[in-house]
């Protein structure tokens, strides 16, 4: 039977993209897995720094299908799924093939091994899209096919770098996106623009940035919290961009606890972090157009509101585009 290659790749990069940007310190990471028949037995991926990853995300799915076994559904840590599959897999995976966007991991950490577990599951085809350069957990490669697992490499590779940019950048330097929501006349103004389930998956977004950038003009009109609150998570940082550093501190993001706040007209504050995320509309688009790795924006289905987002005549490629519930979720690159 012939493998189409990039439609299961593709499968894994989709999944991957729903949690960019809320796995950090981690990579956003999409594994499928293929029946011995071109059935797909499972789309994962990596959800959270300290979960398991998407590799054991996809063999637990999988393995269910393929037993309906439920005890495994109810193991929560990667350890307890990684032992599980060694206990009772029976050889069921012998003849499936694993496409994950990333190669596997080789070192214990937080989580096991998963070049280990897929070599003892007797996994005997692996289809990887990126390599790992991160020295701690690279080599997964090697340890596959020193045992007997035929490895394929740069699947959608070009697709795959894109979807580990930001790892890479926060490991080397930092990673800095900016984040916008908008209607789909481009307006940013007069309240919530997009849905609920949006503005928790920006709070969950905050939780786990380093740094929180805004404009001095936003904070003082929109008087916002700049918390997490919508998923009980940590507030960030917060970079304040403005020339008049008097600001009332009865504004709500001054009294949140635990994080530090600085007001400054400059962006040399970046350099202390390596996971940025900066919020605002045109104004702040053109200030940080030479910083910005990534653009993340909203577009709710719908129109009102007054101020446009009028920003410089760029254009981008879309790295990636998906439709939650309401909105319109798009991760972009500036040509």
């Amino acid at each position: 039977m012939i493998i189409d290659n990039n439609f299961y790749m593709n499968l894994a990069l989709s999944e991957a993209w729903k949690y960019q940007g809320l796995t950090y310190p981690n990579p956003a990471v999409g594994a499928c897995l293929v029946g011995e028949n071109g059935e797909v037995l499972a789309v994962e991926a990596h959800r959270r720094s300290g979960e398991a990853h998407a590799e054991v995300n996809a063999l637990q799915t999988a393995y269910y299908k393929l037993t309906d076994d439920e005890t495994i559904l109810a193991l929560n840590s990667s350890l307890d799924i990684h032992n599980y599959l060694l206990t009772n897999h029976n050889n069921i995976f012998k003849n499936t093939k694993l496409f994950t966007t990333l190669e596997p991991c080789s070192h214990k950490g937080k989580t096991p091994s998963c070049a280990s577990l897929i070599s003892e599951l007797g996994i005997q085809e692996v289809y990887v899209g990126s390599c790992d350069t991160n020295k701690i957990a690279q080599n997964g490669n090697t340890v596959l096919t020193k045992n007997g697992c035929i490895v394929h490499t740069e699947i959608l590779k070009k697709e795959c770098d894109a979807l580990l940019f930001p790892f890479k950048r926060s490991l080397e330097e930092r990673f800095v996106y900016f984040k916008w929501a908008q209607r789909l006349n481009a307006t940013t103004d007069d309240g919530n623009v997009s849905s609920l389930e949006s503005r928790r998956d920006v709070h969950a977004k905050r939780d786990v940035c380093d740094l929180l950038v805004i404009g001095g003009n936003t904070v003082r009109i929109d008087r916002p919290t700049l918390d997490a609150r919508l998923v009980d998570g940590k507030a960030p940082d917060i970079l304040i961009y403005s020339h008049q550093k008097e600001f009332d501190k009865s504004i709500p993001l001054f009294g949140v606890k635990n994080r530090n706040i600085f007001i400054e007209s400059d962006f040399k504050r970046l350099e202390n972090y390596k996971n940025i995320m900066i919020e605002g509309t045109d104004t702040m688009y053109e200030l940080t157009r030479d910083i910005v790795d990534y653009y993340l924006c909203y577009v709710a289905p719908s129109f009102g509101g007054s101020k446009s987002f009028n920003a410089s005549e760029d254009s981008f490629d879309i790295l990636n585009v998906r439709k939650e519930n309401e909105d319109i979720i798009m991760w972009m690159k500036r040509k």
